[in-house]
């Protein structure tokens, strides 16, 4: 895992074409402690900043293949390596390192972009082709590592984060309008677009190539999910939940492939105790855990983890997160994630990753992305259960399902069967709504954007996202089932929008600490993809399959627990004095003002609920997180955009 950063094109000499590669470069100092490295070519020009991880002492980056043609840039890792070392060592390749990026350069070099399918890791890379002035930026399937671009000075920039793009001269840091409304309705801006106007995100399983000027982009790799109305040949179901630990395990075996030891997270849930039970059986060193607390029990959970640590055997890390160290590390973890957020969710996820690195770690396992591959969310049940009721609109005992959904919700336990049945929205969607299993979600979400101002409304107009958000699904999404339709929506959109980036690798690298994500492994994506709906969601039991693949190695007390999504104090981390203070400053009606991109008297008054201790419901929570986020990464890269430009003379 690394820092990326880097140009082709324009015609800047070849000081200046340093010189912006130092201060791009030195903003990914975190993602990168342990070494820095700048190329310059003919049109273009790579930086590097290292995480040693594979190949400590030779894979200092960027690195050139062995006649020079070619020169790579890479973050994340390449874990089949080994195995695709041994295969070009058998065609005649000699090697002189020991690191991923040597192979990953020699593999490009034979096959080109064709290499691309035979990679199995989480990937941003560039590499330039001296001989034809090619630059080939590529990111891997899932979007786990985040890869930027900007077009300035005539020139293509790219960057593993927006901040570094940020740092050249001239570069201005502004909001995008639409990419709000996206977050206030979808929780994630849609790709190409981010949260700042001119700099674009390269989406997950694309690749570009820069030549004479020209820019293309296209998909190298997409999700996708059987035709619903096929017939196939049912498996017996033993064979796939042992296939399935087989990759699994297969998967969690290669995340441990590194020159440092590796740490797993543990949350108490059955992914990440599935997964760190599988890497105790595998580990080549004593296994290391590593989980977050809260003083609030709804939302602990270290009565589950430490019990996964005993029975596991694990040296168990235990960080204690508070109200108060949330509020505390709120902005600074905004300056990492450089997008607004409706959550503070990210916030104990960075104090997490701080106590890994403090501990000499650098790297660590994490059960992300098994809700998504194996419908592990209530939105899956929830859409389910809203097809029941809808098929019977006028029913009085349909809708009462909904409560056995979201035990950690009392407050439905009161509501009445035409509440609930309003409240889902039963009967206010056609089934055959592409969307289908997310509009009560949007529209929830949606409702924060109350606090718009008059102006950010008209510069929106009548732009709908979710209109945007059906235009980019495939041609084929019509043809799949509903489960595989919503899964979908999550696994393409707002895991890599927010799950692997907010909650992920920003917050990770933020103090130079690496994710790995077995569940990740395109081996399990594509067998998870492959199997009926039915072996996921049985009834309305989730991951059906993948808790029956973790029997006899995780506790059944935790397999069969109830699902308890990971959540943090939202709104209630900042009714304590200290917070009140510099919420002050961040929202004041002045500032507000002078942003515009809400309203100042309405903000007034949620702020003043939110002191008050009396902010309720998600409107609210959603609301005021989002308008605190936006305006404290508005301050933060305004400001550093204005530093870089006194320091040029521009401005």
């Amino acid at each position: 895992m690394c820092g990326i950063a880097g140009y082709c094109g324009g015609t800047l000499s070849p000081e200046r074409g340093a010189d912006y590669l130092r201060r791009m470069v030195a903003t990914l100092r975190h993602r990168g402690p342990d070494g820095e490295g700048t190329l310059l070519r003919t049109e273009a020009g790579l930086a590097h900043r290292r995480l040693a991880i594979v190949g400590l002492a030779d894979g200092a980056q960027p690195m050139a293949s062995e006649n020079g043609a070619l020169a790579v840039a890479f973050n994340g890792e390449i874990y089949n390596y080994v195995e695709l070392r041994e295969d070009l060592i058998a065609r005649g390749h000699r090697f002189h390192t020991q690191s991923d990026t040597e192979v990953l350069l020699a593999l490009f070099a034979r096959n080109g972009v064709d290499c691309l399918a035979d990679l199995n890791g989480d990937f941003a890379f560039a590499i330039h082709d001296e001989a034809s002035r090619t630059l080939v930026l590529a990111r891997d399937r899932m979007g786990v590592r985040p890869l930027y671009y900007a077009e300035h000075e005539g020139a293509l920039f790219f960057a593993s984060e927006i901040k570094a793009l940020l740092a050249l001269p001239g570069m201005t840091a502004e909001i995008d309008p639409l990419a709000l409304d996206q977050i206030f309705t979808l929780w994630f801006p849609i790709p190409p677009r981010t949260a700042f106007r001119g700099i674009r995100e390269l989406p997950p399983g694309h690749l570009m190539t820069v030549r004479d000027g020209r820019i293309a982009i296209r998909p190298w790799w997409q999700a996708s999910f059987p035709d619903h109305r096929e017939t196939t040949t049912p498996r017996p179901p033993h064979d796939r939940t042992e296939e399935l630990r087989a990759l699994l395990a297969d998967a969690t075996r290669l995340r441990l492939r590194a020159d440092v030891p590796v740490g797993a997270y543990l949350s108490g849930g059955l992914d990440s105790s599935f997964i760190a039970a599988l890497a105790a059986e595998t580990a080549p060193h004593d296994l290391r855990t590593f989980s977050l607390t809260f003083d609030s029990a709804e939302h602990d959970e270290s009565g589950w983890q430490r019990k996964m640590a005993a029975t596991l055997g694990v040296t168990s890390e235990s960080v204690a997160c508070d109200a108060q160290a949330i509020a505390a590390l709120f902005p600074e973890t905004m300056r990492h994630v450089e997008s607004p957020v409706l959550r503070t969710a990210p916030v104990p996820l960075h104090l997490l990753s701080s106590r890994v690195r403090e501990s000499g770690m650098k790297a660590v396992l994490t059960g992300e992305g098994a809700d998504e591959l194996f419908a592990g969310y209530d939105i899956f049940r929830e859409a389910r259960v809203r097809r029941f009721c809808g098929r019977q609109p006028g029913s009085t005992r349909r809708p009462l399902l909904f409560q056995r959904l979201y035990p950690y919700l009392p407050g439905l336990k009161q509501q009445s069967p035409e509440y609930l049945a309003r409240f889902f929205a039963t009967g206010s969607e056609t089934f055959d709504d592409p969307l289908y299993s997310h509009r009560p979600r949007f529209r929830s979400t949606a409702a924060a954007k109350l606090f718009f101002s008059a102006g950010l409304r008209r510069e929106i107009g009548d732009y709908d996202a979710t209109a945007e958000l059906a235009e980019r699904l495939p041609a084929d999404f019509s043809r799949w089932h509903p489960l595989h339709q919503a899964q979908y929506l999550e696994t393409a959109f707002l895991l890599p929008g927010y799950i692997l980036s907010s909650q992920g690798d920003r917050v990770m690298m933020a103090n130079g600490v690496e994710g790995r994500f077995p569940f990740l492994d395109p081996r399990v994506v594509d067998f998870a993809a492959a199997l009926p709906p039915e072996a996921k969601l049985c009834g309305l039991r989730e991951k059906h399959i993948l808790k029956q693949a973790a029997h006899g190695l995780v506790p059944a007390e935790i397999v069969n627990r109830p699902k308890q999504p990971y959540r943090a104090p939202d709104s209630e981390a900042f009714t304590a004095p200290a917070a009140a203070a510099w919420l002050d400053t961040a929202l004041s009606p002045e500032r507000l003002a002078e942003t515009g991109l809400f309203n100042p008297p309405a903000v007034a008054k949620l702020k003043d609920k939110v002191i008050r201790g009396q902010a309720t419901g998600f409107r609210d929570n959603a609301a005021f997180i989002g308008i605190l986020s936006t305006e404290l990464l508005r301050d933060a890269f305004a400001a550093q955009s204005t530093q870089h430009s006194a320091q040029t003379g521009m401005g």
